[in-house]
């Protein structure tokens, strides 16, 4: 769908003498003058996007958001002690490993690609299908996954953590009274230091006022996205991780192997429909979508486009959306993710 603006000038006429013309204005001076409204968004298409802030919950505890941060590391919560979360979601790749399809147990890849873990403590819900509704949910069922780390049970991984002295004294210092190393307090402390992985970017520089946060080039890009109705799905602070979408809502979706949320409802209305991902850090993170199908955002954007929306972009147009998209790309927070010193 394309949307075009129409101006209308109107001109008065009268029988009164013409007042002689003003001086001639600099051309520099008109394109001074021309530009802010050019680069103007409307402030209410604005409000469908905070800036980066409360989505990702209240920071947690120091000590146990540095016992996430070694489970997050440690291969020792896997089968073969060769995987860790890590393996997958590598932090100093913007929380993906670049690959169309995970390595896990055996060797063997997995069905669909690996998301970014940076903002996904965010989303309303966790994995393409939604089948998790919370980080603290999702954040140990690839341990248990035989395709993934592949512990064969929740009383394994406890008596393999139990039998480490100083992650036993970790666990004992951030979950005081009863027992302390269970597969729940994994999970929550696994949560508490991925809530931390947050980007802020140049975007969210722009959203707070700073309007030299974006150049020309991206301020149309967003125009073009939003003029499209791409707003409608990748909405609010994380743009996008707020819904369900059908992949191929207008133009059948190429491959059709893997049906989606159907598998986790059994509901014909959810054949082929995929949890929206959030589009920060998207230049970062290819390749893109549940089965890595386009290596390039530009081609990820195009897919979008004919596939959503039923349309052919333009180069012009595309480059446009894809330069706007550069602009969600925020610091890797170094310090944060640093590997640390396992027990």
């Amino acid at each position: 769908m394309r949307h075009m603006l129409w101006m209308a000038v109107l001109a008065a006429c009268s029988g009164e003498p013409k007042p002689s013309a003003p001086a001639s204005v600099p051309a520099t001076t008109a394109a001074a003058a021309v530009q802010p409204a050019a680069r103007r968004i409307n402030p209410r298409l604005l409000r469908r996007f905070p800036p980066l802030g409360s989505s990702m919950g209240a920071p947690a505890p120091a000590q146990l958001v540095n016992l996430g941060r070694q489970l997050f590391y440690d291969r020792r919560l896997s089968r073969d002690l060769d995987l860790s979360c890590n393996s997958c979601h590598r932090l100093d790749s913007y929380g993906v490993d670049g690959e169309v399809t995970s390595i896990g147990a055996n060797g063997k890849r997995g069905r669909r690609n690996s998301p970014s873990v940076f903002h996904s403590a965010g989303q309303f819900a966790q994995f393409w299908d939604g089948r998790a509704l919370t980080i603290e949910t999702q954040a140990t069922m690839p341990i248990f996954n035989p395709d993934e780390m592949a512990i064969a049970s929740p009383e394994v991984l406890v008596a393999r953590l139990r039998a480490i002295p100083d992650y036993l004294a970790a666990f004992e210092a951030s979950f005081p009274g009863g027992d302390p190393v269970t597969v729940e307090n994994v999970a929550s402390a696994l949560a508490a230091f991925e809530r931390g992985l947050v980007t802020p970017s140049r975007w969210d520089r722009f959203l707070t006022g700073d309007e030299t946060a974006l150049t020309d080039r991206e301020v149309e890009g967003f125009k073009v996205f939003s003029d499209l109705g791409c707003v409608v799905c990748h909405t609010g602070e994380l743009i996008g991780g707020t819904s369900y979408q059908r992949a191929g809502a207008i133009e059948p979706w190429p491959n059709q192997t893997d049906p989606g949320r159907f598998e986790v409802t059994n509901s014909e209305a959810d054949r082929m429909m995929f949890k929206v991902p959030s589009l920060r850090n998207v230049a970062k993170t290819a390749p893109y979508f549940h089965d890595g199908s386009s290596r390039t955002l530009d081609g990820a954007v195009r897919v979008m486009a004919r596939h959503q929306l039923g349309v052919d972009l333009s180069d012009s147009e595309t480059g446009a959306v894809v330069a706007w998209l550069g602009s969600l790309s925020g610091d890797i927070p170094s310090t944060y993710i640093k590997e640390p010193a396992l027990p």
